[in-house]
């Protein structure tokens, strides 16, 4: 997959982010799991934000490399766990082709698999997801960005007047 198929970019901030775990959390208070497996990395902050809410104390990982940077390549399953997931709930930011996806699915058949955002190709795989995010759309997580400062407009305008 290249870079090239996203047009549109949303940026997610660490308030919007935890605004919308806690929104999915509100779905999920009523259910017991026995504990939560996390997708590596970008299913670790949501799961530890559900483990708070939902104040489940043992969280499991299935890491798993699919991107480089905006590249999406082959799968690389680093860790797996030893269960079929029954009871427990699987976390991931976003599902987006389903290819991460089909690839827990199969490791945990059982598990109650959630994501906070989800994308046409993937929403299938999940059993639950807050918002629905355009295929071609390339999300910007918090954890990815950082503040920098910008130099006020006039600066710039009279800098590259010189």
């Amino acid at each position: 997959m290249s870079a090239n198929r996203y047009h549109q970019h949303f940026t997610v901030s660490w308030d919007q982010l935890h605004r919308d775990v806690r929104a999915l959390c509100h779905q999920l208070v009523e259910r017991d799991f026995k504990g939560i497996v996390a997708i590596t990395r970008g299913g670790l902050i949501p799961a530890a934000l559900i483990a708070r809410e939902l104040n489940v104390r043992l969280i499991d990982t299935v890491c798993i490399k699919s991107y480089d940077h905006m590249e999406q390549g082959g799968l690389d399953v680093m860790k797996g766990v030893d269960h079929d997931g029954d009871g427990w709930l699987l976390v991931d930011d976003l599902v987006d082709t389903g290819k991460t996806a089909r690839a827990v699915r199969d490791m945990l058949p059982k598990a109650h698999f959630v994501t906070v955002y989800a994308k046409p190709e993937g929403k299938p795989l999940v059993d639950q997801y807050l918002t629905e995010v355009a295929q071609g759309c390339w999300i910007q997580f918090p954890w990815d960005m950082g503040i920098a400062y910008v130099e006020p407009l006039v600066d710039q305008m009279r800098g590259q007047d010189s």
